[in-house]
């Protein structure tokens, strides 16, 4: 079966967020909120997880969002409409629970995690639930998916660090006004580890603030998806372990052990700092024969 891209547009100005539309009709017809999927670009190349920010069963696809950060993804921004990945694995994952609400619902997606957050925010919208979504950047430019946000949204608020759009400020402080002011029945959080643990602080109960449900969207090491590599663990509060594959990746935020997950997520970072360097050593030396090449073709011409 081909995975073919059917589309690719760049979503920032600085070529480190995309957005992809993938051929993938089995699973597209299976794909729903909270499931994501593993990939693969070519044969010797590492299976990861990326989450499936959107799907279209009538025309047989799924939509991606990912960040530059390592090798793959680097690899991954490189192919173009038309070409074709490997594998694509799913969809894989816990659905969200779907269900109809008492009180509202806040959503909160921060920098690619606005992505994820969508299909959430869109699906208990037709479930006729209110919902309240929070979406946050470093800056304005990495602020995607605004018009999205909002068609599924009662109410849009927008944060960013250095305060280039909406609130100067962090999620959590437009979080922090609504939960004090009105009853909410369930806050869902996906994002970067550190953002996702200061929610659920926001949300413990603790500082004169009630106590919600909150769900966070772990995504994390992951090489099989099934639960049985071990990679994706994550630790309980009450020491006790769980798979973000297979008890996921929606789980309860207020049972993770976000300190220790946090350590883990950084187990790799030196062999992926070597990997990116051998890559990019690799593409350069290949650009810098092909120019010498491309020279030598010029001097033949000439």
């Amino acid at each position: 079966m081909n995975y073919t891209i059917i589309s690719k547009k760049q979503l920032d100005s600085q070529g480190c967020l995309y957005e992809m539309v993938l051929s993938t009709p089995l699973i597209a017809q299976k794909a729903r909120a909270g499931n994501f999927i593993l990939l693969r670009i070519y044969e010797k190349g590492e299976r990861f997880p990326l989450t499936v920010a959107d799907y279209n069963r009538d025309e047989g696809t799924i939509t991606i969002v990912f960040q530059v950060v390592g090798k793959s993804t680097e690899l991954l921004s490189t192919l173009n409409i038309g070409e074709d990945l490997l594998d694509v694995v799913g969809p894989l994952g816990n659905d969200i629970h779907l269900k109809k609400y008492k009180h509202p619902v806040i959503v909160i997606g921060g920098g690619v995690g606005i992505a994820p957050a969508y299909p959430q925010a869109k699906e208990l919208k037709q479930a006729g639930n209110t919902i309240i979504s929070i979406i946050g950047a470093r800056t304005k430019d990495l602020l995607f998916w605004k018009d999205k946000m909002e068609q599924v949204s009662d109410e849009l608020i927008i944060c960013t660090d250095d305060g280039s759009e909406g609130i100067h400020g962090v999620v959590t402080d437009p979080l922090k006004d609504i939960i004090a002011n009105k009853p909410i029945s369930l806050v869902i959080a996906i994002g970067p580890l550190v953002m996702m643990k200061y929610v659920t602080l926001t949300t413990n109960g603790e500082k004169n603030l009630p106590k919600i449900k909150t769900m966070v969207s772990l995504n994390t090491i992951m090489v099989d998806g099934t639960g049985m590599c071990g990679g994706c663990r994550f630790k309980t509060n009450d020491g006790e372990f769980y798979f973000a594959c297979v008890d996921g990746p929606d789980v309860d935020g207020h049972i993770v052990d976000f300190d220790n997950l946090m350590k883990r997520a950084e187990r790799f970072c030196t062999q992926e700092e070597e990997s990116l360097h051998i890559h990019r050593c690799w593409c350069e030396s290949i650009a810098k024969s092909n120019n010498q090449i491309g020279d030598e073709y010029g001097e033949f011409e000439k």
